[in-house]
């Protein structure tokens, strides 16, 4: 069940086909090589891409839950709020040093294996926090979490990698969207349902037994979702949709060097600019998340449900924001331009919610919030395909898996030092802080000329083009640096 792909222009190069041998000093023929490659496009990459998003959104929700109620469940395990931050933070530090081998893996192995471990250990880890609904069981609850954000690792470099072996060049930015989509929802949704299943009694026994019920449910989708996943997830379409991907089969494994290709990124200075303004950008948004609850709380006392309406506003503002970068960028391939707006007003945003936090205006922060999450959070998917286009020919999973390994590490950095400010200071101050570096990655963004001379002006097919984005990258890194 599938409808032929129509090519695009300029997709296909006639001198991979066709090729000139000299006859005579004045006859020059062409001799046809090989047919292109056949591509099609399935209609079940849809149900790939969805599926995916859907366990994605499961192990997501599951990163803030215990972050927005932060107070409740310090009073229910008897520890302190850093104590529950780093309920969050293992999401971040679990990452860091996991990433390159599962990169590794995900280029061995493929699609499939990746997406049934993710599932796997998703399910597992809902399980273990099942039994830990006691007061003197926060190891075990700790258990759970570490082993879902072992999940999050199979989970986070897959949207490129789903979107260039199922999609269409002219989809590929619109379904890496919705890939990120899932881990949006997710985080909406854990920023929505915790505070209404597990309200803030004095209770200990009723406590534990809305939190059992809030275990319970994640269980329930975690696993409905593992066996989707075992029965539906397949590694790639028969006919690859474009001509890349056909070219792409044809490399051997063998022939591919994961470490060879993680130094070729770390030499690339555009990609590095990116890596270090990504970081900045995701991580600051990681802090904000996770201390979200602290920050309303600490102005707005007893108001732990509309803490987390706001954490959903920030994040479904982020995905609408996040759907309109990709088909803005299907259409018009600015990348350059768009993510230097994006993170401008992000740090727009996220000065007037600093600025506007302790006006005593419930509805007042709703708009901030949202403003902020609308730019912050559609940063995302727009940082992937970035990446893709100043790395390409290299795996899409290892250089989204270092976009991400900046995120975790700015986020775990941020976090930290944020809450840090807050005790000593005030919220205000701990904002201003993420501002500094917002402002930071803005300046690199805009300094950096090199990339917008590699996505608006030159065609990397060109040596010329290659030497020339290098040059301008080197500059750029001295200026900036």
């Amino acid at each position: 069940m599938g409808d032929e792909s129509k090519p695009v222009d300029g997709e296909v190069n006639d001198n991979k086909y066709f090729s000139k041998t000299a006859k005579t000093d004045a006859e020059v023929t062409f001799e046809h090589r090989s047919a292109p490659p056949e591509t099609r496009l399935y209609k079940k990459r849809w149900v790939i891409v969805l599926l995916f998003s859907s366990y994605s959104l499961c192990n997501s929700y599951q990163w803030i839950q215990y972050g927005i109620i932060n107070n409740i469940f310090m009073r229910f395990y008897g520890v302190d709020s850093f104590t529950i931050d780093w309920m969050s933070m293992i999401y971040m530090l679990t990452y860091i040093p996991l990433i390159f081998p599962v990169s590794w893996l995900l280029d061995k192995k493929g699609l499939r294996v990746i997406a049934l471990v993710a599932a796997a250990l998703n399910c597992t880890g809902t399980w273990i926090k099942v039994a830990s609904a006691r007061p003197d069981l926060f190891p075990v609850t700790f258990l759970g979490q570490f082993t879902c954000s072992v999940a999050q690792v199979f989970i986070l470099g897959m949207p490129s990698r789903i979107a260039s072996v199922w999609f269409g060049s002219e989809e590929v930015s619109t379904a890496c969207s919705i890939g990120v989509f899932g881990n949006q929802l997710g985080i909406a949704i854990g920023f929505l349902v915790p505070p209404i299943l597990v309200p803030n009694v004095d209770d200990l026994d009723e406590l534990a037994a809305h939190i059992r019920v809030m275990f319970y449910i994640t269980t329930g989708v975690a696993t409905f979702l593992f066996v989707l996943v075992v029965i539906v997830f397949q590694e790639r379409p028969e006919i690859p949709p474009t001509h890349a991907q056909a070219a792409a089969r044809q490399i051997s494994p063998e022939n591919y060097s994961y470490p060879a290709s993680i130094l070729r990124l770390l030499r690339n200075k555009a990609f590095i600019l990116l890596v270090i303004t990504y970081g900045l950008n995701v991580g600051c948004f990681y802090a904000v998340s996770t201390l979200l609850n602290r920050m309303i709380i600490e102005h707005y006392p007893g108001e732990e449900v509309n803490a987390g309406r706001i954490g959903l506003t920030i994040v479904i503002a982020g995905m609408v924001g996040s759907l309109i970068c990709g088909i803005w960028l299907d259409r018009s391939k600015t990348y350059k331009q768009t993510t230097l707006a994006v993170y401008v007003m992000s740090l727009v945003g996220l000065v007037l919610y600093a600025f506007t936090l302790d006006l005593g205006h419930l509805w007042v922060v709703f708009i901030t919030a949202g403003t902020l999450g609308f730019f912050m959070t559609g940063y995302l998917p727009l940082g992937f395909e970035f990446a893709v286009e100043l790395t390409y020919p290299e795996s899409e999973g290892t250089s989204s898996g270092l976009l991400n390994c900046s995120a975790q590490v700015f986020g775990i950095i941020f976090t930290i030092c944020q809450g840090k400010i807050m005790d000593s200071f005030n919220t205000l101050a701990g904002n201003l802080f993420l501002c500094a570096f917002l402002l930071i990655g803005t300046i690199i963004t805009g300094a950096d000329r090199s990339i917008l001379i590699c996505s608006s002006l030159i065609d990397p097919s060109d040596s010329r083009s290659m030497r020339l984005i290098l040059i301008t990258a080197y500059t750029a890194y001295q200026m900036c640096f």
